[in-house]
């Protein structure tokens, strides 16, 4: 039986065959009587999951030996709140406004800083551009550089991270990836702190990875929680308190699933780069080429994951939505803030799924004119 394609913006679509390793695992995991919801934390069993998770992680990410890897909880939005109580000081941060989300940031940040400076803003342009990175205007003294580097909701992407040393900055640049994390590799050396909900192309919701340069952890201001000290956190192996044992387990297991994804020479992360470039230039491709269908977004800073669209005839998006659940294409109602459409096209979205969405737009768009 063929599943629907999924094209929601998190939580999102999982391999298949991570849902059907987990399922026949579900009563009994590897013999031990238990199913890995039921296990304790501080058990061998879970330990060994966690231990694997944490290694290919490591390995896929590329992650250097003087980062910590942490697996936390309360999604990207928390980590909103919990990176300046560990690393602000309650001095001045800067932050870049790219969209929806980046805006979340920053107003949250302002509860624990004595200066929120925006560096640079698309606002203007209905985030539509990315603010180029020689042109920000960054604070003297400033603790952290926060960028959200995919935007799930407006569909902008980095395609190379800024190199704040070249701008004359010392400061981390933090990074929220929560939305292309996996999707293709990381420069690690322009990053101070990664974080990310995992419910897109990591698992299900419920974990929160982290990944923060060691020499950050020890900062956080007294009201900080010990539940969220970075150091805490990082001295217990993310055990502090009962991590979300399920969420890790079947992160585990996507991660897995990644090292196993091969394409051409390539393998890992660098072939679900080339998957994620083929599907994104197929559907853009075909938007570009339509008076139909419209994306917004300048070319030079497209989402490979989160692609919004528009009907040039917006009376007929219930039609739309209907006949794509109708072929089994479902999720591609836009986000209530912008409207339209949002095609989702995460890594566990395969080439086929973006193609059948294609024909389905070509098809109704014939209908229709």
């Amino acid at each position: 039986m063929n599943r629907p394609y999924n094209f929601s913006a998190g939580p999102a679509a999982i391999p298949p065959e991570v849902l059907q390793q987990a399922a026949a695992e579900m009563l009994d995991w590897h013999g031990s009587g238990m199913g890995v919801m039921e296990m304790s934390h501080r058990g061998r069993e879970f330990i060994s999951i966690y231990e694997q998770a944490e290694s290919d992680l490591r390995e896929l990410l590329a992650v250097p030996a003087n980062f910590r890897i942490l697996f936390m909880q309360g999604g990207g939005l928390a980590e909103n709140a919990i990176v300046p109580l560990n690393l602000s000081h309650a001095a001045t941060v800067d932050h870049v406004i790219t969209g929806s989300w980046s805006q979340k940031s920053q107003k949250e940040a302002r509860k624990y800083c004595s200066q929120v400076h925006i560096a640079a803003s698309n606002e203007a342009d209905g985030h539509t551009t990315l603010p180029e990175p020689a042109r920000w205007n960054l604070s003297t003294g400033t603790r952290y550089v926060q960028a959200c580097t995919n935007e799930t909701i407006h569909g902008v992407e980095f395609h190379e991270l800024p190199d704040l040393k070249s701008l004359g900055c010392d400061a981390p640049l933090v990074i929220d990836f929560s939305s292309h994390v996996a999707s293709r590799p990381v420069d690690w050396s322009r990053v101070g702190l990664a974080f990310g909900g995992a419910q897109k192309n990591l698992g299900p919701a419920g974990v929160t990875l982290v990944v923060v340069r060691e020499d950050l952890l020890g900062h956080a201001l007294p009201i900080c929680p010990s539940a969220f000290d970075y150091k805490i956190v990082a001295e217990q192996q993310s055990m502090y308190n009962t991590p979300p044992t399920w969420a890790i387990y079947i992160a585990g297991l996507t991660f897995q699933w990644i090292k196993r994804q091969t394409e051409g020479d390539a393998s890992g992360i660098a072939a679900m780069e080339r998957r994620n470039m083929a599907k994104a230039a197929l559907l853009y491709d075909f938007i570009d080429g339509s008076a139909f269908y419209a994306n917004k977004v300048a070319r030079n800073c497209r989402s490979r994951m989160n692609v919004p669209f528009f009907l040039a005839d917006e009376s007929r998006n219930d039609d739309f939505l209907a006949g794509a659940k109708a072929r089994g294409l479902l999720q591609l109602k836009g986000h209530k803030s912008v409207g339209g459409m949002r095609a989702s096209i995460y890594n566990a979205m395969p080439l086929a799924g973006v193609q059948a969405l294609v024909d389905y737009m070509r098809e109704f768009e014939k209908k229709n004119t």
